[in-house]
């Protein structure tokens, strides 16, 4: 992969990441914070997933999809306690 890809890819993964801060910052409600933190979780799995591919390591793919089942059941148990409580 060139150079030039690689870094426009970490530009925009970098620029998306600063976005949902932002918006975990600026959120009125709880709900969008917890949609803030799910995105960038999401960004964070792409970046594992081209980390994977530049060093040429299967391990990382491992290692992003476990991050991924653990931040879904999170977020489910962040979405039921909003609704019900605890």
């Amino acid at each position: 992969m060139s150079e030039t890809v690689m870094l426009t890819f970490l530009g925009i993964i970098g620029l998306s990441v600063v976005l949902c801060v932002l918006r975990f910052l600026k959120g009125p409600t709880a709900s969008d914070r917890a949609v803030a933190v799910d995105t960038a979780c999401t960004v964070t799995t792409a970046l594992l997933v081209l980390l994977a591919l530049v060093f040429q390591r299967r391990i990382y793919l491992d290692v992003a999809l476990v991050y991924a089942v653990l931040m879904f059941i999170g977020l489910v148990s962040v979405a039921r306690y909003l609704e019900r409580g605890i």
